[in-house]
Formats: C-alpha cells, sequence, structure tokens
C-alpha cells in the first residue's frame, strides 16, 4: 500500500498516476493533512509539501526518509511549469527508489506528441525540440525520437487542412456482438438492446439533424463513425443512417470518411455493399490477435478464419483503404503470438495498421473480475513494439499518430501506421486536438477546441441507450451552449469557456 501525502490539494491526479506507472500492481491512495486525514501504516510514503517558493519532495519507509528534495520557484510562476518540477523532483526518487526509468519519463498525459508539435511550431527546430523533451520531461531516446518524428509527419498530413475553421463528425453505434474482457467503451450487447436499434437511430437522427443545420457556416472535414460496433446494424438501418448523413451534411466536400466495422462476426456482404452505395473512403476490419486460444479468452465471438473471411470480402466490394487494429499485452500472449498475428497481418495487407498496448481500465471485467486472471502473463515491452514497428516497416508503413493511456501495459503507447496516402487524418484531429469534433449518439463527447488546442470545452452525451432516447432534447441542449461560444468567436480569439489545461 503506497500512500501520497500532501499538505492542499495541488496536481494530486499527476503525482498519483506517475507513482502507478511506477507500481502498476500496488493500491495507492492520496491523502491530505491539512484536511486533518491521518496516515496509515504504509509500505512507502510520497511526502510532498507546497511551501510559497519551493516544493519539497520526500520518500519514507518505516518512518525513515530513503529520498528528499527541495525544488524553488519563483512567485507567479507559469502553473505549467511548476507541475513540471514537482514530477522531476518526483521522477528522480522514484527512479531511485525502483532502480527503474519509465520509456516515457515523467509524462503521465495521453498526448506527448502534441508536445513535440507544440514545440516544433513555436520555432524550435527538431533537435532543440528532442533535447527540450529529454531535459524537461525525461523521455528515453527512442521515445523522443518517435514523437518528434510523428510530430512532424502530422503537421505534414494537415498542411492542406484549415482544420481551425472547419471541424469533424463522430457518430457513436453504442452496440456490439459481445462485450470484450478489456473494454471500457460505451458499448451494450447487441442481444440486449436489439429490439431499441430502431428508437435509437430516431433518436441519433434527430441529432445529426440539429448538428447538420447549425454547422452549416463551418466546413465539415471528416466524419467518423465508431463505437461499439457500427456493422452490429443491418444492411438497411446502416442505408438508412449513412443517408441521413448524406442528406444532414455536404459530404461530397469531406477529405476523409470513416466507418469503422470492426468486428469481423458483423462484417457481411450486404452490409460492406450498403456501406460502399455511400462516399465512405476507409473502413477497418479488427482481429485485436489472431491467435485463437486468446479470441476466445477475451470475449471476441469470431474466428482467426472470419477475421481472413472479412477482410477479403472487404477487399472484394473495392475497398481499397482497410485499418486493423491489435491488442499487444494480452492476458496470455507473449512475444512469439504477436509475431504470429503479425505475420497473419502482414499476409492480408492492410493499408494502415494500429498497435495498441492493453490499457486495464477500472470500468472493465479485466479489471472487476482480476482475481481470475492473476495467474496469467500480461506481457508487453519495448521489444514486443519494436517488432511492430518492424513489420509495419517491411509492408511499407510509416508511424502516423500516437496517443497513451492510463494503467497500459509497459507504460508504452499506441501507434497508428499506414502506408502513403492511407493515414487516418481524423485520428490526427482528435489526438492533437487541432479542432473541434461535434458528437453524435450514446456515450459522445462533442469537444470545442480554441485557441489552437489550449482550450477545451466538452459537452457529454449520456451514456445509457434509454436515456439518450427518451432525453434527446436534452443532448441537443447540452451542445446549444457551448455552440452559442464556438460559433460567435473567431478563429485563434479567446472567450468565455472554461479553460482546460493543454494534457502532456
Amino acid at each position: 500500500m503506497i500512500g501520497i501525502s500532501f499538505n492542499k490539494r495541488d496536481f494530486e491526479y499527476d503525482a498519483y498516476t506517475l507513482v502507478k506507472a511506477f507500481y502498476p500492481q500496488e493500491e495507492v491512495e492520496n491523502f491530505y493533512t491539512e484536511e486533518g486525514q491521518e496516515d496509515k501504516a504504509w509500505d512507502l510514503l510520497v511526502r510532498i509539501t507546497y511551501g510559497e517558493e519551493e516544493t519539497h519532495l520526500s520518500l519514507e519507509r518505516d518512518g525513515e526518509i530513503i529520498f528528499g528534495e527541495a525544488a524553488r520557484f519563483e512567485k507567479g510562476q507559469d502553473r505549467k511549469e511548476r507541475k513540471n518540477i514537482l514530477k522531476q523532483i518526483l521522477y528522480r526518487g522514484l527512479v531511485q527508489e525502483t532502480g527503474i526509468t519509465l520509456p516515457w519519463g515523467n509524462l503521465t498525459g495521453i498526448r506527448p506528441t502534441k508536445i513535440a508539435m507544440g514545440l516544433i511550431e513555436s520555432g524550435m527546430s527538431n533537435a532543440e525540440t528532442a533535447d527540450y523533451m529529454r531535459r524537461t520531461y525525461f523521455t528515453s531516446n527512442a521515445k523522443t525520437a518517435l514523437a518528434v518524428t510523428i510530430a512532424n509527419r502530422e503537421r505534414d498530413l494537415l498542411k492542406d487542412i484549415d482544420y481551425r475553421n472547419g471541424y469533424s463528425l463522430y457518430v457513436g453505434i453504442p452496440f456490439c456482438p459481445s462485450i470484450c474482457l478489456y473494454c471500457s467503451f460505451s458499448s451494450s450487447p447487441l442481444a440486449r438492446w436489439r429490439d431499441k436499434v430502431d428508437e435509437y437511430l430516431d433518436a441519433l437522427c434527430r441529432e445529426l439533424t440539429y448538428i447538420g443545420e447549425t454547422m452549416k457556416v463551418r466546413t465539415l472535414d471528416t466524419i467518423y463513425i465508431g463505437g461499439g460496433t457500427p456493422t452490429t446494424l443491418e444492411p438497411e438501418q446502416l442505408e438508412r443512417l449513412l443517408g441521413h448523413i448524406e442528406a444532414c451534411f455536404p459530404v461530397e466536400q469531406v477529405k476523409e470518411y470513416t466507418v469503422e466495422a470492426g468486428r469481423p462476426d458483423s462484417i457481411t456482404r450486404e452490409k460492406l455493399m450498403a456501406i460502399k452505395r455511400h462516399p465512405v473512403t476507409r473502413i477497418s476490419v479488427n482481429p485485436q490477435t489472431m491467435n485463437q486460444k486468446t479470441l476466445d479468452l477475451i470475449g471476441r465471438k469470431h474466428t482467426v478464419e472470419d477475421t481472413r473471411h472479412a477482410f477479403a470480402l472487404a477487399r472484394e466490394c473495392g475497398f481499397d483503404n482497410i485499418n486493423m487494429d491489435l491488442i499487444v499485452g494480452l492476458p496470455g500472449e507473449c512475444a512469439e503470438d504477436v509475431r504470429h498475428t503479425l505475420e497473419e497481418v502482414r499476409a492480408l495487407d492492410p493499408d494502415s495498421l494500429t498497435v495498441h498496448s492493453l490499457a486495464v481500465k477500472r470500468a472493465t471485467r479485466l479489471h472487476l473480475f482480476r482475481e481470475q486472471y492473476e495467474e496469467m502473463t500480461f506481457e508487453n515491452n519495448q521489444e514486443i513494439m519494436d517488432m511492430c514497428m518492424d513489420y509495419a516497416r517491411e509492408s511499407g508503413m510509416g508511424p502516423y499518430y500516437l496517443y497513451r493511456q492510463k494503467n497500459m501495459s509497459g507504460n508504452l503507447e499506441n501507434v497508428g501506421y499506414a502506408k502513403p496516402g492511407k493515414a487516418g487524418i481524423y485520428n490526427i484531429l482528435i489526438m492533437e486536438e487541432k479542432q473541434s469534433i461535434l458528437a453524435a449518439g450514446a456515450g459522445a463527447s462533442t469537444k470545442f477546441v480554441f485557441q489552437n488546442g489550449e482550450r477545451i470545452e466538452r459537452a457529454e452525451n449520456v451514456k445509457d441507450v434509454t436515456n439518450y432516447i427518451t432525453r434527446i432534447d436534452e443532448m441537443m441542449d447540452r451542445k446549444r451552449i457551448g455552440l452559442e461560444t464556438y460559433l460567435n468567436i473567431k478563429s485563434g480569439d479567446g472567450g468565455n469557456g472554461k479553460y482546460t489545461e493543454a494534457s502532456d
């Protein structure tokens, strides 16, 4: 049991997340001495004390200080700089105590490439950007190089898009054939909700109509239909949804239109042809793994052969931009299992590949029933990620976007690879927070981006399908409030909305 003591509430989330990165299997608890909370019998106590001109850190075991460091700062110093100071001394202490370093250093946010891009856009050279990241965040040479490479790639992919004056559309279909062991998304098993799907589409189409009418004054750059699994919809339901989107939005102008077909067991020729009759430019067929024993364990109700068949069907139907998602670090899989998956995927020859490091979130069955899986291995390391990169490179793909999640296996990352001309523009726009995303559907989160991503406002839809259907007017009202600010402010201007500090 690890305790983190604060004399006042400040940067507690950052400290907690960094400690968890070093001790992923340990219980970690924050407590606050100024609020009268008492110490417990901690195995390790991290004590953080904020003064007017310094931050003091100590690590203690059995009442003895095993590490101590104080860092001074000037009154009125930028909040982000003070956060960096705390994380630097905390990282040094944890490295000394554990004897390990983390590939991404003290970074705890999900967008490390956003930092690299911001530094480059401020006028720094690639070398200066890399030096700053290593000195400030202690990122490894390999991860620093990856972040700088991807930041430059993203800038090149976005150079011809006026993303600050445009927007993207996300449409959520929250149904899946079954719920995977590791899933924390807003997904519902189709068998339970089949009778509600048409009512859901009724509400969704109303929300899309509202968005389309309101956003006529802005350019629509990309559309992404995700989930859940959009291909749980029947062919006629897909026709209805895609036809309604065409009626409400200028789809002929979009630079990318993605339908996340996803689960191979939900893909049929009839559904693919329904999609193909509309101007969709990009789809996905997502196996996660090509090892049958793992598919059975994690609750994927399809076979390896189903994946091969679904991919071949998509090619036969004329799709020339197909992504595949993989997850490394799945329970029971070793490096050779990942290698087998990569060999199988290379034989299929997708146009892009997204490699996810397993993230075990609290809302997943894998976390809730972790005692059942405690004897299973969860192997992911830099060698496995390097192997994935090598296979992608040998398949003619380069890295083009990257993001991280909490509780990620190996404290690593998710990386998207693509062949030339096949990168997912929407993925870059949402991960780098370069553009506002108008989102429709249960659990969908609209994000209004101001000041080139320095200020973010959100409008959340409820996750429960029934609540979404019955409260659809409220969902539109939530957007209306944000839109009044967003549409009345010229690009780059300030506003009166809540400020959200840029993520690291």
